[in-house]
């Protein structure tokens, strides 16, 4: 082979190479001509918002308490925790979990009370949601798949402990499309205290469109770039706008694959109904004084009344039928253990008896709320966490280690048995001994209260029809109403 046509040879490779790049930038921008039929069935599916049989639901509120909220301390009661409080935990005598070597059993610093027409017991540090139990579908048999709280909490949400996968709130927004045309479809309101571990990837999109992705909006938080400029009148606004829709119009119409334009052409239509719609949405005041009250909205405790503005906040975005709302309560771990969230490594009375009056008014008057507005016929309510917690005490400390082997979620309104116990732990809520679950089982039952067969809801991604539940699944039947 001569010199020249090694030269012609590299020559040709590197504008072949420079060519596949191209196709492939331009497949991403959707440009290519060579669409994948089943993205565009997929995107097709999106639009269309049609379920696969009758829902019970129309919509969610995912309450979210991020620091492993401990089951045995809050809704799982364990009477022989109390009895052999101070003992070896049998057959783990010399326990290692994850910050360390593990302790004797440590029963709850508090009674667990009967509470309603069941009797169910729960802690007395929940006075407030002890009038919901009755109506509580509860699941104690909850397993994760990591005992790490960033991991955890995405797992809970998205159902990879991995990021960059869409969450339960962005899949629900594909499935079942926008109600508002004023409101987003997918809302979520971080705590006062800042976001939960490894913040975003809680509400996002992942490989869906965009415009899944969840709106953040929070009573304590400004929505930025609402209000128009007082330089601009509202004619020249007016003006731009129909300019700039003429023009995305005729790129679309140009590129009539380019989904990336079409999900901000909506985020940027939505954001100036926005500007209409949202500041009636966020005007707390414009609720009675017995609401507030109800809520503890004036609360001494900030902490308190930031959360339960958020709570009132959450109904108000619900009867105005936004599809999903994430709640949280707390935030992310801070450099003193159950300060900022629930993770009571070594504190665990103090921690508890400072979140859990944060938590127990304003979350039981958001249900009374809903429950009296009607809006729990027709509305979904998940409480969760990532993980629970040791019935040990960590070594030298008066608190407990992680524990994702066993931990409590649970479900009340739409479509839901109330009164409902799933599964149980072992006598020291340990490890989930009967009919222990996941998070793929708890939301394949969610998808199927909205009408979803969690199989059939798929998105196409990467050569494969990725769905909300992996490749698990199964629907809790004895859940159901």
């Amino acid at each position: 082979m001569t010199t020249s046509s090694r030269r012609g040879f590299l020559n040709n490779s590197l504008t072949a190479l420079a060519g596949i790049g191209m196709l492939d930038l331009l497949r991403r921008d959707g440009l290519a001509a060579d669409r994948d039929p089943a993205a565009s069935q997929s995107a097709w599916r999106s639009e269309r918002g049609e379920a696969h049989f009758p829902a019970k639901a129309k919509r969610v509120l995912q309450i979210f308490c991020p620091g492993a909220a401990s089951h045995i301390d809050l809704w799982d009661y364990r009477p022989e925790l109390f009895k052999h409080s101070g003992k070896p935990l049998p057959g783990e005598e010399n326990l290692v979990s994850f910050q360390g070597k593990n302790g004797n059993l440590m029963a709850p610093p508090w009674e667990f009370v009967p509470c309603g027409q069941s009797g169910k017991r729960i802690s007395s540090l929940l006075p407030h949601m002890a009038k919901h139990v009755d109506d509580i579908a509860f699941i104690h048999s909850m397993t994760s798949k990591t005992n790490t709280h960033g991991p955890g909490c995405v797992l809970m949400n998205t159902g990879r402990a991995q990021e960059g996968f869409p969450s339960a709130g962005a899949w629900l927004s594909y499935a079942l499309g926008s109600a508002n045309d004023n409101l987003p479809t997918y809302v979520a309101l971080p705590d006062l205290r800042g976001e939960p571990p490894n913040g975003k990837a809680n509400w996002s999109n992942g490989y869906l469109p965009a415009k899944h992705q969840a709106l953040v909006l929070a009573a304590h938080l400004d929505i930025r770039n609402l209000r128009r400029p007082t330089e601009i009148t509202a004619d020249e606004e007016t003006a731009s706008r129909e300019f700039l829709r003429l023009l995305n119009s005729q790129h679309q119409v140009a590129n009539p694959g380019d989904s990336a334009l079409a999900a901000r052409t909506a985020a940027y239509e939505l954001a100036a109904r926005m500007q209409v719609s949202a500041p009636e949405v966020t005007e707390l005041a414009a609720e009675s004084a017995e609401t507030h009250t109800l809520y503890g909205t004036n609360s001494e405790n900030k902490l308190q009344a930031a959360y339960a503005r958020n709570c009132l906040l959450a109904r108000r975005l619900l009867e105005r039928d936004v599809r999903y709302v994430n709640l949280y309560c707390a935030s992310r771990a801070s450099g003193v253990d159950g300060l900022l969230n629930w993770d009571a490594h070594r504190t665990l009375k103090s921690d508890y008896e400072r979140h859990c009056p944060i938590f127990d008014q304003p979350t039981a008057a958001l249900l009374t709320d809903l429950k009296r507005t009607g809006l729990l016929k027709d509305t979904l309510v998940l409480w969760t966490t990532e993980f629970g917690r040791m019935p040990t005490h960590q070594a030298n400390t008066t608190g407990r280690d992680h524990n994702p082997d066993a931990f409590t979620v649970w479900m009340m309104g739409a479509g839901v048995k109330a009164g409902a116990v799933y599964g149980a732990t072992d006598d020291f809520g340990r490890r989930a001994l009967q009919n222990p679950t996941n998070v793929w089982e708890f939301y394949a039952t969610v998808l199927h209260l909205l009408g979803y067969d969690f199989s059939r809801l798929t998105w196409y991604y990467n050569g494969l029809d990725r769905t909300l539940t992996d490749v698990h699944g199964r629907v809790i039947k004895e859940l159901l109403a």
